[in-house]
C-alpha cells in the first residue's frame, strides 16, 4: 500500500464525509477507496470511520490520525517546495494587524514593499491600539509589542522596544536633567492614555514611582508633541521617538534605569501550514525589522 496516497484518500473521506464523493474527486472508483481505508485500519489497529447508510465521521482515533495525516502531508509538500528551491507563489489579500503608531511608521513601508516584490497581491491593514482576535477578525499577521499570552499560533520574536522617558533640550536647560526616577516629582509630566495605565512607572530593579502627570493626552503623537515643544517631560516607546532623536528635537533621560525592554512578535495562526501569501510576508517583515536599530 502507498502509505502517503492512502493517506491523502483518508483525510479526502474525512473532510467529504462521503467515501462516494471522495472517489469522485480523487478519480477512483469507490471499492478502490473503501480498499484503501479498510487496508489502513488494518495496518494501524483501529476503526477511522463511523460509518452508517447517511454519513461517513470520524472516531476518536481517527480524528487523532486526521490531524496527525494533515500535518505529515503538509510537511511533505513543504519539503518538496523547498527541494525544488521555491514557494508557491502568493495569492489573494492579505491582512495585517498592529498598533497604531508602530503599523504607520514600521508596517506600512513593509507593505508597500511586498505589495511591490508581488504585484498580483493585495493588503489589508487594520492599525488599532487594542487586542485584535486574529481569527475572529480575519487577520493573518498580527505584529504585537509587550509579552504573549498563550496561544495555539505562530509568534517569532524580531526584537525588543525600549520604553525611555524623554523631553526637548529646551526643556532639560530651563528644569534641569532628573538624574533619579524620585526627581520626576520635580518636573512636568506628560502621559498618554496608553500609558496612563496606572499612576505607577516602573523603573530596573523594581522600583515604582507614582507620577502626578499634568497633561493627559490621548494619543501618543499629542503627548510627544507636547514634549518636543518644550513643555514636559514624557514616557513613550524609543521607536515612537526615532525621528526626534535624530533631529535632535527630543533627548533620553534616565536611561540607566530603564525597565527591561518590550518584545516584538510577529505572530500568524497556521504555523508551517500557512499559506504562500503569510510565509513570504513574515520572511520581509522578519528580515526589515531585525535589520533596524531601533529594534535590537
Amino acid at each position: 500500500m502507498d502509505r502517503w496516497q492512502a493517506m491523502r484518500i483518508f483525510v479526502k473521506v474525512a473532510e467529504t464525509e462521503s467515501f462516494a464523493k471522495t472517489a469522485r474527486q480523487m478519480y477512483m472508483s469507490a471499492p478502490a477507496v473503501t480498499r484503501t481505508v479498510a487496508a489502513l485500519e488494518e495496518l494501524i489497529g483501529a476503526r477511522l470511520f463511523v460509518r452508517t447508510t447517511r454519513s461517513v465521521k470520524t472516531t476518536e482515533a481517527g480524528s487523532r490520525y486526521l490531524d496527525d495525516c494533515r500535518r505529515i502531508l503538509s510537511d511533505i509538500a513543504e519539503a518538496e517546495s523547498a527541494a525544488a528551491g521555491h514557494y508557491a507563489e502568493p495569492s489573494g489579500t492579505l491582512a495585517i494587524t498592529a498598533s497604531v503608531m508602530f503599523g504607520h511608521m514600521h508596517v506600512l513601508p513593509i507593505v508597500t514593499e511586498y505589495l511591490d516584490v508581488h504585484p498580483g497581491m493585495r493588503a489589508r491593514t487594520f492599525f488599532v491600539d487594542r487586542p485584535v482576535n486574529i481569527v475572529d477578525e480575519g487577520m493573518d499577521v498580527a505584529i504585537r509589542i509587550g509579552h504573549l499570552p498563550d496561544s495555539g499560533f505562530t509568534a517569532i520574536q524580531v526584537g525588543s522596544v525600549r520604553h525611555v522617558i524623554c523631553g526637548s533640550p529646551e526643556y532639560l536647560e530651563t528644569h534641569g536633567t532628573p538624574a533619579t526616577p524620585a526627581a520626576l516629582k520635580d518636573h512636568r509630566i506628560v502621559a498618554s492614555n496608553s500609558a496612563w495605565v496606572s499612576p505607577e512607572w516602573r523603573f530596573a530593579r523594581g522600583q515604582r514611582i507614582v507620577i502626578d502627570p499634568v497633561l493627559q493626552c490621548n494619543t501618543n503623537e499629542a503627548a510627544i508633541s507636547i514634549a518636543k515643544a518644550g513643555w514636559g517631560l514624557t514616557r513613550v516607546l524609543l521607536y515612537q521617538i526615532g525621528p526626534a532623536l535624530r533631529d535632535g528635537t527630543l533627548k533620553i533621560v534616565l536611561s540607566d534605569f530603564e525597565d527591561p525592554p518590550l518584545p516584538i512578535h510577529v505572530l500568524y495562526p497556521e504555523g508551517r501550514q500557512a499559506p504562500a501569501k503569510v510565509r513570504t510576508f513574515v520572511d520581509l517583515v522578519l528580515a526589515r525589522l531585525r535589520e533596524n536599530p531601533l529594534f535590537n
